[in-house]
């Protein structure tokens, strides 16, 4: 019986200013490019209610400091799971 030997797939990738990017890549920095841009659009003052006290902070550091949460989780997620 013939055995099927697949070859490992590369990363789809493009080719910018010569050299090869991934694709996963361009919409990473495209994804933190408009995270960015919202965070500073955003800069009135909000109250949150955190279980007992109040506090008033601007927009853009919760907004700020919730991107580096996602991204902390994300980023422990995505190591756990290439692991298995």
């Amino acid at each position: 019986m013939a055995q099927k030997t697949s070859r490992p797939h590369a990363p789809p990738t493009l080719t910018v200013k010569g050299r090869n990017v991934r694709i996963r890549t361009i919409g990473v920095v495209v994804l933190a490019g408009l995270a960015i841009w919202f965070i500073a659009v955003n800069t009135g003052s909000v109250a949150i209610r955190l279980w007992i006290p109040t506090v008033t902070l601007p927009l853009w550091a919760v907004l700020a400091v919730t991107l580096f949460a996602g991204m902390v989780l994300g980023g422990y997620l995505f190591r756990r799971r290439a692991r298995r």
